[in-house]
């Protein structure tokens, strides 16, 4: 039996070393003590009551978050002066000086912040008894859950979804412009879409938690750059995933009526031929690849700068239709020249056959060939990374293609 007894004695031994490796204990103590005073003069006599130790004795204060983990700032402050500053991690376990060191009005201040949460503080005087300070952390009120990107007609635009509706500050700087989101918090999904979105306007989107807020930094492109873009904001609500929106559209300087008159020609030029045969097998194709949730949050009007340009290319589509209607998956059939059955052919645009096929051609129209698949992503997947859409667009053009025995 002494084996046995030998092994557990060794195990709680080793248990004993790890716990008191993992402790962190930093030292709080200024470099001088309190002026001499009144308490030194009473401490002798007071010791009958509370004993030696609470003026003598060593004083600590130990320190944990929930959760644990958080970065921990520690200030010694005596009659409203920091006297020392250190950093460190909950759990942790404060040195400080003894009361008789310390002076009537010396204090320790503890702050906690933890990516996610609010910030809390607490202050402790160092003449108290207190010994422990445990900090609940509350998770911060809002969140951002996702970004896209999109360009359309030389106007690119950047989204931002938040649980709640956000409290904005937008700063410009060298190279592009910052947006700083109070009291809201980032979330892990969110890196590897950042690392995707990017437009002809936008080169690349980071994010970092700053306390309590969330910077947004966006580096724009040499061509914004060059040509000046302005910056406008506008808010939304994408009522399907109950999230809040808040966007950035980067649009250069008196280029508004220009835009109107360059999509009204792309209109112009849209024919039937356009969303027959292979065309449609292409809109198909196209639909198929994509997912319909997120197909129906970009077609379905939400404030956006292109809504306007989306109802204005399903009246055409109507229009070079037989009968003027345009018709569902299911069949249905609605005329959109009709305000309200363009409502609801607007409200099932991802039903709509051919819709897609049309969506693609304006974009070639409006913006030529080589930014064409730029500006169908933005309209009908801004969710969507590049380079994923730009492989369900090579799909469906394939399918077509080979409609065509090419």
């Amino acid at each position: 039996m002494a084996r046995p007894r030998k092994r557990v004695a060794l195990l709680a031994l080793l248990v004993g070393v790890s716990v008191s490796a993992s402790a962190q204990t930093v030292q709080l103590v200024p470099e001088s003590s309190a002026s001499w005073g009144l308490r030194n003069v009473l401490a002798p006599f007071s010791v009958i009551f509370v004993g030696p130790s609470y003026w003598y004795g060593e004083r600590t204060l130990k320190v944990d978050t929930t959760p644990p983990g958080a970065q921990l700032d520690l200030f010694y402050v005596r009659a409203n002066f920091q006297k020392r500053y250190e950093q460190a991690q909950a759990p942790v376990t404060i040195a400080l000086p003894t009361r008789i060191e310390a002076g009537p009005r010396d204090a320790v201040t503890v702050r906690a912040y933890l990516e996610g949460y609010k910030v809390q503080e607490a202050t402790v005087p160092v003449s108290s008894r207190q010994d422990t300070v445990q900090l609940d952390l509350s998770p911060l009120p809002n969140a951002l859950k996702a970004v896209s990107s999109s360009y359309f007609a030389g106007r690119g635009s950047l989204s931002l979804f938040t649980t709640q509706l956000p409290e904005v500050r937008l700063q410009n700087r060298e190279g592009g412009f910052t947006i700083v989101l109070d009291e809201t918090a980032g979330t892990p999904e969110l890196a590897s879409t950042l690392e995707s979105v990017k437009n002809p306007y936008i080169n690349a989107v980071s994010t970092q938690q700053l306390g309590e807020d969330l910077l947004v930094r966006v580096d724009t492109t040499p061509l914004a750059q060059s040509e000046k873009v302005e910056l406008r904001s506008r808010q939304g609500e994408d009522a399907a995933r109950t999230l809040h929106e808040f966007a950035i559209d980067l649009v250069r300087p008196e280029d508004g009526a220009n835009m109107v008159l360059r999509a009204q020609a792309a209109l112009a030029r849209l024919e039937r031929r356009d969303v027959v045969g292979c065309a449609g097998v292409f809109d198909d194709a196209l639909r198929a690849s994509l997912n319909r949730e997120a197909l129906t949050r970009a077609l379905v009007p939400h404030g956006a700068f292109t809504d306007p340009y989306l109802r204005a290319v399903m009246k055409r589509l109507g229009e070079i239709s037989a009968e003027g209607a345009v018709t569902l998956e299911d069949g249905t059939r609605l005329n959109p020249a009709a305000p309200l059955e363009l409502a609801a052919a607007m409200s099932q645009a991802s039903e709509v056959k051919g819709y897609l096929a049309l969506l693609r051609a304006f974009a070639r129209e409006l913006d030529g060939p080589e930014r064409a698949p730029e500006t169908l992503r933005g309209l009908v997947a801004p969710e969507l990374d590049a380079s994923a859409f730009g492989a369900s667009l090579k799909g469906a053009e394939a399918k077509e293609r080979s409609c065509r025995g090419q």
